[in-house]
């Protein structure tokens, strides 16, 4: 009789733990990352100015769209401004 060459069972337990730890690590990482991305795109985090969109930005300061200002529901709309240098 021949014995072929098999996976021993504590590699079979060792592997099936490291890929539970992997997705338990990528649940926890992208889970963290949604609120991240919005942070990062924040005009006061970047150093920018939420100004009302009626008055617009003062002189000296300039739109920047690729950053967002948080508005309520029925609040006026604002831009967010940042100081040209």
């Amino acid at each position: 009789m021949k014995k072929g060459q098999g996976l021993s069972l504590t590699t079979i337990v060792v592997a099936a733990i490291a890929l539970l730890v992997l997705v338990i690590l990528s649940v926890i990482f992208i889970g963290r990352m949604g609120g991240f991305a919005g942070q990062v795109s924040e005009c006061e985090n970047k150093g920018g100015i939420c100004r009302s969109i009626d008055t617009g930005c003062l002189s000296g300061e300039t739109e920047y769209t690729a950053w967002n200002c948080p508005t309520e529901e029925g609040e006026v709309p604002e831009v967010c401004c940042v100081a040209v240098s």
